[in-house]
Parts: C-alpha cells; structure tokens; sequence
C-alpha cells in the first residue's frame, strides 16, 4: 500500500568533480560544471512545491563547490532537513561557513588504519577526517562517521566503533557496498557477513537499515514486483541542472529543468519514465541504497515495516524526527 505519494528526497549534484579517487565510485572520472544559486535557487522553490523534506548536497565532493555554505542556507531556509558527506579534506576550511546548516554531516571512514583508508579513497584524506571530528566538535556539531562496508573491511567495525565514534559521541553509520554500470566493488556480502552487520544493527550509536539487509537477503529488486521507488520518492538534479530518471545510476534519460521543475515533474513524458522504476530490466536484483531508503518509506510492505525502528532510531539520535512530519 502507497502511503505518499510525492517525492521525498532530492539528490542534489553540485558537481561531479572530486578530491579524490576512490575505488569502489566512478562518479570523480566525469568533466562537470557547478551548480549555480539561480538554479538552485529555482529548484529548490519547486521541491519545496512538491513535498520534498530532505536535500542531500552530494557530488563528487561538494565541499568543492566554493558557495555550498550559500547552498545550505538556501535549504534551511526554505525548512529542508539537510544531509552532506564529505571526505573530509576541505572541512577544515569551511567548518566556520558551514556550522548550523547541516543537519545530517557524514565524514567518510572506511577504515580505523590510516593507510588502508587513504588507499581505497586514492588520496591521503585519513589525517583530515580525525581533524574533522575535532573540528566540528569543538561548534557544536554532531557529525556521523559514514563506513562502507566491504567484505574486506567488515572485522574492522568494530575498531571503528570503539576507538572513534564512542569517545568522540559519534553515530556510526553502516553503508553496505552495493554495485552499479559494473563497477568494481570487490567479492559481493557473503552471507556471514549480512549476520555480522545485523548484529552491529542492535548497537548503541550505530546506524543501519536493517531493510537494507532483507533486500539482500531476498536477491534485491525484482522487475516482477518491484520495491523500488526511485523515481518517485527521489527527485535527482544534475550538475548541468537536468533532471536524472529513473535515477543517477541508470540515468536512462536527462531533461533539462529550465527553470521549471514542478511543472517537468508532472509532464506525460516524465511520468511515463516514473513508472518504469524498478521495471527495466537494468532493475533486476538491484540494492542501491540511496534510492532503496527512500522506497522503503513511502510504500507499506514487509520493507517499510524492517525500516522503520532503524529509521527512528537515528532520527532519534540525530533530533530530526520532528522534523520529519
């Protein structure tokens, strides 16, 4: 059963450009623009007309982006709930500019060894994550650390946990590695491991949904019945201000917004492409988190229900559950 029905996220890329290279991602190969505060400006306007509640600044690093603090405030503005991750090499910097207009600060850590960490990203940002978490401590702000997990790194939460996120007060947040356009993501989660990260799920200050896990669990989407809702519950904008769908990994087509989103977002031509989410068959299998959070949310199912308490418990740790109604 559908219980809302209108868009809930935006993944807002504000460039594809990053600092740096990592191994498991594609996205810094591609040439791109930056985001303009016209546009964004525009954009954010029709979101706000749609019923979108959370913005996620994303890139590529966009902490590249020399107005994202602008960016941000735009957003708060405008009463969005606001989610970034960074690797942490420019925080530093803008740390001052960007205090109280992020809701929901990930620092990316995938490994509590400095030269292992360094080498999945391809660039020495290990040093600057630990002066990060000092940094946005001492304003205020309660960033999380983002792990992505590997099969080669999973014995590694634990370390990560204990040695990081208690002593600094910090929510660890589990991200399971998922593969896309055949890019190289290393052996798939085994099985044991999928067990291992339920446990980690029960955790104090860790954050994982658990959804995530039965989805594996079940083979990922199915085109037949799919539970996919990425078109629907996410709205994605490119750095080029074109509208993605059915989603940025597919990305089946770009439409140029134009300065008129709400309206494009209602047009025959890209609700017909809404309603082949999960249907291609491209879709077959798929666990992509970023768009399979958000279809959990919006649709009743064994799905919704697997979310749910994961879900309020971050929000819960984070205080943005009011926020969500």
């Amino acid at each position: 059963m559908r219980l809302i029905h209108h868009p809930v996220l935006c993944n807002y890329y504000v460039t594809y450009r990053c600092n740096a290279s990592c191994n498991f991602c594609d996205i810094w190969e591609k040439p791109s623009p930056y985001v303009t505060i016209e546009t964004v400006t525009q954009n954010l306007n029709d979101l706000k007309k749609l019923g979108v509640k959370v913005i996620d600044f994303t890139g590529g690093e966009p902490l590249l982006h020399r107005q994202i603090d602008q960016l941000l405030a735009l957003a708060k503005e405008r009463k969005f709930i606001t989610t970034l991750t960074t690797n942490g090499l420019l925080y530093p910097k803008y740390a001052q500019r960007l205090k109280g207009k992020v809701d929901m600060l990930h620092f990316s850590l995938d490994s509590p060894e400095k030269e292992e960490h360094d080498s999945g990203r391809g660039v020495a940002c290990f040093d600057q994550v630990m002066e990060s978490i000092q940094i946005a401590r001492s304003l205020g702000e309660r960033p999380d650390i983002l792990f992505t997990v590997f099969e080669h790194n999973v014995h590694q939460i634990e370390k990560v946990w204990g040695n990081i996120c208690l002593p600094n007060g910090l929510v660890l947040i589990l991200n399971p590695v998922f593969e896309y356009k055949g890019v190289e993501t290393g052996k798939s989660l085994s099985a044991q491991t999928l067990e291992t990260l339920l446990y980690w799920s029960k955790q104090k200050q860790v954050y994982l949904n658990e959804a995530f896990i039965s989805l594996r669990q079940d083979g990922g989407n199915h085109i037949a019945n799919p539970v996919c809702k990425a078109a629907s519950s996410t709205i994605v904008i490119s750095p080029e201000n074109k509208l993605l769908l059915p989603c940025y990994h597919l990305g089946i087509d770009q439409i140029a917004i134009d300065g008129n989103l709400f309206d494009l977002y209602h047009s025959e031509s890209v609700q017909k492409l809404i309603a082949l989410e999960g249907r291609l068959p491209a879709c077959e299998g798929c666990v992509i988190n970023c768009y399979m959070q958000p279809s959990f949310a919006v649709e009743m199912n064994k799905y919704f229900w697997k979310a749910l308490p994961s879900t309020l418990k971050y929000n819960y740790l984070k205080g943005t559950w009011k926020q969500l109604f």
